[in-house]
C-alpha cells in the first residue's frame, strides 16, 4: 500500500500536470520569456506586467508546443497586469477560485511556464490580510503572501492550491524579497476592464509633492501633523483650474487626511474622476478650502 506521503506526492504531480495545461510561455521581453495564464477559452492570457517590455511582436507558446502571435490588449501598471490576445480556440481556462478560504499554513504550488513544459515550487501561504494600494495606487482585493520561491520566469504564472484551483498571478515587481500573488478577485475586475476599454482609469491631481511636518499650532487645528508639499502643479491641470498653488500644503482630500503620496494616488479613484472633491490645504500658515475636480490620466 502508498505510503501517505506517496500519495500526497503523486497528487502534487497530479495537480502540476492539470493546472499546468492553462499555462503559456510569454515571449515580449529580450531576457528569458516569462508565463502567462489563459483566462478563456478564446485566447485570452493574463500576465504580469512587468515581463511584457514591448507592445508589439510578442509571441506565446501554448501547451501544445505551438507558438502564434499576440496581441496587446492592455495593462495595467498599478496592478502589474497585463492582458494578450492570441488567435486559438479551444485553450483549457484556468478555473479561477477566490482565496478567501485560505488558511496561513495553507500548502500552494507556484506555476511558470518560462520553457516548453511548466516548473512548479511547492510553499505555504505566510500571510493573508485585507485589500492594499500599491506604489502607483492599484486596488488589490487582497493581501496573499507565500514562502514559495520565484524562479527566472515565474512572474506571470500562478498560484495554485492542492485541488488545482488557481488563486491568483505571482509577482516579483510589488515587493523586493516577498513572494506577492496578485488575487483572482483582482484578475478579474482588471482584466474585464481591459477588455473592455483597453486601459484601466486612474484620476489625477497633476501635481508633485512631498511629505512635511505641520506646524504645531496648524497640527493642533486640523488633528494631523503632517501633509503634502506641492513642489509642482502641472500647467492646466486640475490641481491649476482649481486654484492650488506650489508651496501649499495638502492635508485632506475628499475628506480623507493625506500625509504620503501613495495615500493621494489611493483616493484618486477611478469613479471619482470628473467630480468636484474638496481638498483641504495649508497656504500662507492658514487652513483653506477649495474644490478641485478630478482628472483622468492619461
Amino acid at each position: 500500500m502508498a505510503s501517505v506521503l506517496e500519495q500526497f506526492s503523486e497528487g502534487l504531480a497530479g495537480v502540476v500536470e492539470s493546472a499546468g495545461r492553462n499555462l503559456v510561455r510569454v515571449e515580449a521581453r529580450r531576457r528569458m520569456p516569462a508565463t502567462g495564464v489563459i483566462f478563456s477559452a478564446d485566447g485570452v492570457i493574463v500576465t504580469s506586467h512587468h515581463v511584457v517590455e514591448r507592445d508589439d511582436n510578442i509571441k506565446v507558446g501554448l501547451p501544445n508546443g505551438e507558438t502564434v502571435s499576440a496581441k496587446l490588449v492592455g495593462r495595467d501598471p498599478s496592478t502589474d497586469l497585463a492582458v494578450l490576445k492570441v488567435d486559438a480556440s479551444d485553450l483549457n481556462a484556468a478555473n479561477w477560485s477566490d482565496p478567501g478560504s485560505l488558511k496561513v499554513g495553507h500548502i500552494v504550488l507556484a506555476l511558470g511556464r518560462p520553457g516548453d513544459k511548466p516548473l512548479a515550487t511547492l510553499g505555504i501561504v505566510s500571510a493573508l490580510d485585507e485589500g492594499w494600494r500599491t506604489s502607483a495606487g492599484g486596488k488589490i482585493d487582497a493581501y496573499l503572501q507565500t514562502d514559495v520561491v520565484m524562479y527566472p520566469g515565474f512572474s506571470g504564472g500562478s498560484l495554485v492550491d492542492v485541488s488545482g484551483n488557481h488563486l491568483g498571478i505571482n509577482t516579483s515587481a510589488m515587493s523586493r524579497g516577498t513572494s506577492i500573488t496578485i488575487p483572482t478577485p483582482t484578475i478579474r475586475r482588471v482584466a474585464e476592464t481591459l477588455l473592455k476599454h483597453g486601459q484601466v482609469r486612474r484620476g489625477y491631481f497633476g501635481v508633485g509633492t512631498q511629505p512635511v511636518r505641520l506646524s504645531s499650532s496648524v497640527a493642533g487645528q486640523i488633528g494631523q501633523e503632517a501633509g503634502l508639499l506641492l513642489v509642482s502643479v502641472e500647467a492646466g491641470s486640475p490641481a491649476e483650474t482649481g486654484g492650488l498653488m506650489i508651496g501649499d500644503i495638502l492635508t485632506q482630500v475628499n475628506n480623507q487626511p493625506v500625509y504620503q503620496v501613495d495615500a493621494l494616488l489611493a483616493l484618486l479613484a477611478d469613479d471619482l474622476i470628473g467630480q468636484s472633491i474638496p481638498v483641504k490645504i495649508v497656504r500662507g500658515g492658514q487652513v483653506q478650502s477649495v474644490n478641485v475636480t478630478v482628472g483622468e490620466r492619461k
